[in-house]
């Protein structure tokens, strides 16, 4: 008699249900490493878009404000950014003296929608969902 060669069926299901369990496991942590990636690329774009708005207010005497400051501050921000979040400036008309704040809220429905509003002022203070700091 020859001895049959190969897997049990009983031993690939043990290695599939191993499979799926370190799946649900390793899952949500990669998925919270994306969403944390993708947030700190927002906040390095916000830094770059509040350094532009200071060297425009040498220029204009004024900062570029509403929902059209980045063309007017030639930015274009990357994709992973405009997917996840809404970037506007406020407030909508100049003040004196000028002042801005970058608002990054996200886009509801998607994964970043926990982080809550991100937002950036014209003297540096941070806040992430009204907390101080990012």
């Amino acid at each position: 008699m020859r001895k049959q060669r190969g897997f049990t069926l009983i031993e690939i299901m043990i290695v599939v249900a191993i499979i799926g369990i370190l799946v649900a496991i390793g899952f949500p942590s990669y998925q919270t490493h994306l969403r944390k990636g993708r947030r700190a690329e927002t906040q390095s774009f916000m830094l770059e878009a509040a350094n532009r708005q200071q060297q425009y207010l040498m220029d204009a005497r004024a900062y570029a404000l509403g929902s059209a400051f980045l063309t007017t501050l030639s930015l274009t921000p990357a994709t992973s950014v405009t997917n996840f979040y809404a970037l506007t400036a406020t407030p909508a008309a100049a003040t004196t003296p000028p002042s801005f704040t970058i608002v990054a809220t996200p886009i509801a429905g998607t994964a970043q929608a926990p982080d809550g509003v991100l937002t950036i002022d014209n003297t540096g203070q941070k806040t992430r969902a009204g907390n101080p700091g990012w």
